[in-house]
């Protein structure tokens, strides 16, 4: 065992939950926002996969069923990167479109998209982060433990498999999953920005991009993942990175800027004089009181 995965373990689970939250903190302060666009960001992630889990789940059972007819061998990989890749595309992003349509309707300015996309993928950052955190010390417990008395027989092996291969990973492997992540926000930030277009030019094809580009971020890290390595796959995602980044200043907006707020004592005060009236008979004949 490597007695770096001690620390190195902690520090990615760490290191993830402080990126997402960081970057939310980074944004309101810098737009001068509230959380609460933050927030909505990552309620809009957890509602997306109320239905996009149990749809894959679905579509795994009805291929295994035979239900629908499964590919060759040889092409279950990429038909498994592009409908997994598709399905996530459609689900997050209209997910994000109905947000912006009916919840955050005042989200129209580039630094709000921002914000719900920094939500969206920071919530995702945060349940990894705090996953790895809880293996960690789930395996931590279980490393010195003795496994026959914990698991049954016929588990026994996979156990001690999985338990030795935790604590045999490279320290490299171990910060694969930070990694991950830093490539991964960019991501979120920039397909809120390209749904955001979908209203601030009022063209609908704009969320089709982003599904589009939501579908091929997945299906080729999936694909070069299971063709290649996941170190591979880290690197293609940080050259995507890259190009997300691009697309999130190109399509950068001046935030518009808030009209000033004009308080009582900011109105000028107006000296209303009366000058005194002339007391001529004419005047005091009109003011007279006539029966």
């Amino acid at each position: 065992m490597n007695p770096i995965l001690y620390f190195t373990y902690p520090f990615s689970a760490v290191y993830i939950l402080v990126i997402s939250l960081g970057l939310g903190a980074f944004l309101t302060r810098k737009f001068g926002f509230s959380w609460r666009l933050y927030w909505i960001g990552a309620a809009t992630f957890i509602l997306s996969q109320v239905g996009h889990i149990p749809f894959n789940a679905s579509l795994t059972a009805l291929f295994r069923n035979g239900v629908l007819p499964s590919p060759p061998v040889a092409w279950h990989l990429g038909f498994n990167a592009v409908v997994l890749g598709l399905s996530a595309g459609l689900f997050e992003e209209i997910s994000r479109f109905a947000v912006y349509r009916w919840w955050a309707k005042g989200a129209r300015s580039w630094g709000r998209g921002l914000l719900l996309g920094a939500g969206h993928g920071g919530i995702e950052a945060l349940l990894v982060g705090g996953l790895l955190l809880v293996v960690f010390i789930v395996m931590f417990a279980l490393k010195d433990a003795d496994l026959a008395r914990l698991v049954s027989p016929d588990q026994l092996p996979l156990a001690q498999q999985q338990v030795y291969a935790y604590w045999s990973a490279t320290w490299y492997d171990s910060l694969l999953g930070a990694v991950e992540r830093s490539f991964t926000l960019p991501a979120h930030l920039a397909l809120s920005i390209l749904v955001l277009q979908v209203f601030l030019r009022r063209q609908s094809r704009w969320l089709w991009f982003a599904i589009g580009w939501h579908a091929f971020l997945n299906a080729v890290t999936l694909f070069v993942a299971g063709t290649w390595n996941a170190y591979l796959a880290e690197l293609v995602l940080g050259f995507l990175a890259i190009i997300n980044v691009l697309i999130i200043f190109v399509l950068r907006q001046s935030e518009p800027e808030a009209e000033p707020q004009t308080s009582m004592a900011d109105l000028e005060t107006v000296d209303f004089q009366m000058s005194p009236l002339e007391e001529t008979p004419d005047h005091l004949d009109k003011t007279r009181f006539q029966e």
